[in-house]
């Protein structure tokens, strides 16, 4: 660790939440630039309020009214944020440094990654950030979100690993943070150039690893967006999508059990239900929700049927699902 880290550490508690000035002054020890503006990377992370239709697919599970935050990256006023905030939105508004109410166009979300993007409708007085390249393990990092009010919290890159969510959602180099940021959805994780590292998505509560008691939260990575960009500006979602069976799941001991199935999904007109257990993908055991996803995603595109093996009660069946893509299930906004 350099000299300047460690005087950041001296001056500044790990995980202490800095409102308003604290911010400033925690960015300028935080940030050893020379010549840069103390409050620069501020103005670039926006406050972001969206709102969803009553009849939008995920309006029950996420609500109608979500709230994060933003991060400015280009010129032209796209921002990007973590896809969730943003899913089936019909009004997006993003606020900057002076609280100016901005109106926005949800432009995409991608649910392999995880990532959404929206563009200002006027113009944003910010220097956009650029994306880091990479960043390690134990690096001291900061996180940045304007949902509420400006907040900041001096962290550290505590892993890297597969993240598996129960929604159909795997990550395979997500980072995570120790301490816990209160305002994690769509934060922006600065490294100490006041680059762009990574999206916030979740708070967690084994930020040092797999069954180690230690809250924190999990970022999706920056650098996923180059690649797909162009993708995303083009048809408001990456190419290449994954099979989706339209299922939550939990993972135990005994294996994988279905918890919901989306209405009107596959698992739901193929007669999935609450509870069924999953044991075998096409006759292949698993016993993981990542086993599970990745026996699945190989088996082909969207539309391929897939055969699975529940356990109901005391009897086994074998029950075949045609998967879709999961963008022709949701209500999209017709500005996306």
């Amino acid at each position: 660790m350099s000299a300047s880290c460690r005087s950041v550490r001296s001056r500044a508690a790990v995980g202490r939440p800095i409102l308003t000035g604290g911010v400033l002054a925690l960015l300028a020890l935080f940030l050893w630039v020379p010549g840069a503006r103390a409050d620069g990377p501020l103005d670039a992370v926006l406050g972001l309020r969206a709102e969803v239709p009553a009849a939008a697919r995920t309006a029950a599970t996420l609500g109608r009214i979500r709230r994060g935050s933003a991060v400015l990256i280009d010129d032209e006023g796209l921002a990007l944020t973590i896809g969730y905030l943003v899913m089936e939105a019909s009004v997006v508004e993003l606020f900057d440094a002076g609280a100016r109410r901005i109106p926005a166009d949800v432009v995409a979300w991608d649910h392999g990654t995880g990532l959404g993007l929206v563009r200002a409708l006027l113009p944003i007085e910010a220097e956009p950030l650029s994306i880091a390249a990479d960043v390690a393990s134990g690096d001291p990092l900061l996180v940045i979100s304007r949902m509420r009010a400006l907040d900041g919290t001096q962290v550290e890159l505590a892993d890297r690993r597969v993240f598996t969510g129960y929604w159909e959602y795997l990550l395979e180099d997500a980072l995570f943070t120790s301490p816990p940021h209160r305002e994690f959805g769509g934060a922006a994780l600065l490294d100490r150039d006041g680059a762009l590292v990574g999206i916030g998505s979740l708070q967690v509560g084994d930020a040092l690893g797999p069954g180690v008691a230690s809250p924190g939260n999990m970022f999706v990575p920056a650098a996923l967006l180059p690649p797909i960009l162009a993708d995303m500006l083009a048809n408001g979602h990456a190419n290449g999508a994954r099979p989706w069976l339209g299922i939550t799941s939990r993972e135990d001991e005994r294996g994988v059990s279905l918890v919901s199935v989306s209405p009107g999904g596959p698992a739901e007109r193929a007669g999935l239900r609450p509870g069924d257990r999953v044991t075998a993908v096409n006759g292949e055991p698993v016993t993981t929700l990542e086993g599970l996803y990745r026996s699945v995603w190989t088996a082909g595109g969207p539309g391929v049927a897939v055969a699975l093996t529940i356990e109901r009660g005391s009897e086994e069946q074998v029950i075949e699902v045609r998967t879709m893509d999961r963008m022709a299930w949701l209500r999209r906004n017709p500005t996306f």
